[in-house]
């Protein structure tokens, strides 16, 4: 149709429509490292400041790493955030997906402040919760609070990824994040897995057998 590759842009919208219907503050929740063959899934949770709405808010995966670094510090300055993870361990022992909804329970449970209402990109809203909640497909597209939510957690995995690369230099974490690039498949099948890898992920199945 005429509008279907219009770009989605995120506004405070889906916000101002909870804050409408009695519900406020509105936090929104978002995770980072879903995909990776190691390190944890991390969540965070962000209930921005009305008035000092960071400017150029977007997905992160739609921002230069600078920009993303940027963003971090400006929304740690100006809003209430929370941050969680589940390990690689845990991933195992569960899934990804109940992993991820683990931290980004935790993660909204957390907050200073708590949250009257919760916006969470994808499918889930977390069970467990103290407060009502919508998922929102893309939406770290839609909403600045979940887009703020996805920086966080964006800036915080690749940070922690790094410091994992010092630990076990024969991956290149520090590079990938994690992810299933060339060089990290040449360095299991070189050193075979470490501590941080998902053995429940394929092509990691076969060295755990």
């Amino acid at each position: 149709m005429l509008f279907d590759e219009a770009p989605i842009i995120p506004t405070f919208e889906l916000e101002l429509i909870a804050r409408r219907a009695g519900h406020w503050p509105v936090a929104g929740a978002d995770e980072a490292g879903r995909g990776p063959l190691a390190g944890p899934v991390v969540a965070a949770a962000v209930i921005l400041d009305p008035e000092r709405i960071p400017q150029g808010l977007n997905d992160s995966k739609q921002l230069t790493a600078a920009r993303r670094e940027a963003l971090f510090v400006e929304i740690l300055a100006t809003a209430t955030v929370s941050i969680a993870s589940s390990s690689a361990a845990r991933i195992d022992t569960t899934d990804i997906r109940k992993a991820s909804l683990d931290a980004m329970r935790r993660a909204i449970c957390s907050l200073a402040v708590p949250a009257s209402y919760v916006l969470t990109d994808g499918l889930d809203v977390p069970a467990g919760l103290a407060c009502p909640g919508k998922a929102v497909v893309k939406g770290d597209a839609r909403s600045f609070s979940i887009a703020a939510a996805s920086i966080v957690a964006k800036v915080t995995r690749d940070r922690m990824m790094a410091r994992a690369g010092d630990d076990f230099p024969a991956y290149g974490f520090a590079a990938h994040a994690g992810y299933g690039t060339a060089q990290h498949r040449a360095g299991i099948e070189l050193h075979g897995p470490c501590s941080l890898h998902r053995m429940s992920f394929r092509p990691l199945k076969k060295e755990a057998v």
